[in-house]
């Protein structure tokens, strides 16, 4: 045999190996945020008291400080990345995001898509309006118009509930579709009900209260499908910050209440 075909043979021998060697197992999310020790976390900032810019300029709230005690428990950096409701999914999905805490409930829909940790916080959403306006049950929505934020949890529920002749009025993120009830644009307003008590708070005048309950939903930390590895850490982080009483704590000083009993 010529030292040419013993060459081609080798040749031959090394590309047969590189197709058939097993590949190196892709990097997954949780290796990538500990090798780079930095974490990305979408948050609202448009969604007092879970997610708002304070007068200092900085981002604060209780999604922001769940995502710095992630962070802080991961012993990484935290980057904030501003989302709003119609984005917060596609952060994931494009990977512009480790991880969403912005105000996520979970549904079917939502999980074909993305993962969902445990509940690391409550949050319902209802209906308000002025107290002069008599709306005891869905069907007195008709003929009357109401605001909600595009692609949010009230605005699926209201679209479900909502009799024909309702005027729905959606607007892009949380402080337009505000903006529009206190403005008188709309009647009423469909949203979390920490983001009315703060509208309420901030505008006594207009009389709101709370109308119809829309939808019991507790907040969930949102992870791209598959990346269970980082799923379970954040799951062990929250289940160890609901036993040390850092839940309730977080709960009690941005919503006044305790987290209390959460869904896994």
């Amino acid at each position: 045999m010529t030292p040419f075909v013993q060459r081609l043979i080798a040749l031959g021998l090394a590309a047969t190996g590189t197709l058939f060697a097993p590949s190196a197992s892709a990097q997954n999310a949780l290796d990538e945020v500990l090798k780079a020790k930095k974490i990305v976390i979408a948050v609202p900032t448009d969604f007092p008291p879970y997610g708002f810019v304070g007068i200092d300029l900085k981002p604060q709230g209780l999604d922001v400080e769940m995502a710095n005690l992630i962070g802080a428990k991961l012993g990484v950096a935290v980057e904030l990345a501003p989302v709003t409701s119609a984005n917060r999914i596609p952060y994931l999905q494009t990977k512009k995001a480790h991880l969403v805490i912005s105000t996520l409930g979970k549904n079917p829909e939502r999980e074909k898509v993305i993962d969902f940790t445990s509940a690391y916080s409550p949050f319902f959403q209802a209906v308000f309006a002025a107290k002069s306006l008599t709306v005891k049950g869905f069907g007195d929505l008709a003929g009357k118009s109401i605001g909600v934020t595009r692609g949010a949890i009230e605005d699926q529920e209201l679209t479900k509930l909502a009799p024909p002749g309702t005027d729905i009025k959606r607007f892009e993120d949380n402080n337009a579709t505000v903006s529009a009830f206190v403005s008188g644009q709309t009647q009423l307003i469909a949203t979390g009900a920490s983001v009315a008590g703060n509208m309420m708070t901030k505008n006594p005048k207009l009389g709101a209260e709370f109308k119809l309950l829309l939808k019991d939903s507790p907040n969930f930390i949102g992870v791209a499908k598959g990346e269970d590895a980082l799923r379970t850490r954040v799951n062990t982080i929250i289940a160890e910050a609901k036993k040390s009483g850092e839940l309730d704590k977080m709960a009690v000083k941005w919503l006044g209440r305790p987290a209390g009993d959460l869904p896994q």
